[in-house]
């Protein structure tokens, strides 16, 4: 049988898996996973090449992407949906652009809810995983929120979960600016923001909120009879002017519009 490089993705339990899938034993180390080779008449023994699928397995399934997501791809996303290329687009132009050890500007997709941002997202992650070999790590907003008081009431929380959210090289945060907007949530986003700004660390996002207010209606307007109405809170409104200004200098805004992917499920 001949050697082929492969790998695939499951979900289980919480979270996607990453599995090497290689058709046979390399035939350059036999497996070993070690290789010696003579460089100017010197013999060398090194890693092998057929360990940089390994080593991105491992990469992969340390970034918590969610089990629910294991077979999301550019390839397989809804982009015949009306209203759904232009967030497809944005993150194909996103990666393809993406450079490997520079300093990359990030992307936010915004949004209604079941537009296909967490899918984008996730498929963003497989993509920089196994194309560029880079680090990320996937957090969903509310769950960090709740793993930081956790680790802060053990008076470890720095250490084990907000450190290390600032390191990796790229951080995709999912329903950003979700939470009840307490005095915590805005200190926690504004502390992981402003940190991976001043470390140039690259940062994906996706948000139900919008970035500015939709028009009020006349029929608004008389039923509110003067008086203010509330409406749809802007991701600046919910993240504060200081984290919003930072994200407007260091991400690329893209909308996913088109229809309720649930909906279209269910139907």
């Amino acid at each position: 049988m001949e050697w082929t490089e492969g790998w695939e993705l499951r979900g289980e339990g919480g979270y996607a898996r990453a599995i090497a899938t290689p058709t046979a034993a390399c035939p350059w180390c036999g497996g070993t996973g070690r290789r010696e080779v003579t460089v100017d008449g010197v013999a060398r023994v090194g890693r092998c090449r057929c360990q940089r699928v390994t080593d991105r397995v491992a990469i992969y399934n340390a970034a918590t992407v969610p089990a629910r997501h294991a077979h999301c791809t550019m390839e397989n996303f809804r982009r015949d949906l009306p209203g759904a290329e232009p967030g497809w687009r944005a993150t194909r132009m996103w990666l393809d652009r993406y450079v490997p050890g520079q300093e990359n500007g990030g992307l936010v997709l915004y949004g209604a809810p079941g537009r296909g941002k967490t899918h984008l997202l996730c498929a963003a992650i497989r993509e920089l995983v196994f194309r560029y070999g880079v680090a990320v790590r996937f957090v969903e907003f509310t769950h960090l929120l709740a793993a930081l008081k956790e680790g802060f009431d053990r008076k470890d929380g720095e250490s084990t979960t907000l450190t290390p959210l600032v390191r990796v090289p790229v951080l995709a945060v999912d329903e950003l600016g979700k939470g009840r907007k307490t005095d915590f949530e805005l200190a926690i986003i504004d502390e992981i923001v402003s940190r991976r700004y001043n470390a140039r660390g690259t940062l994906l996002g996706s948000t139900n909120f919008p970035l500015t207010a939709p028009p009020r209606s006349r029929k608004t307007e008389e039923a509110g009879g003067g008086l203010s109405v509330p409406g749809v809170e802007t991701l600046a409104e919910r993240l504060g002017e200081r984290v919003y200004s930072r994200l407007v200098e260091t991400v690329t805004f893209a909308p996913t519009l088109g229809e309720d992917y649930r909906a279209v499920r269910g139907r």
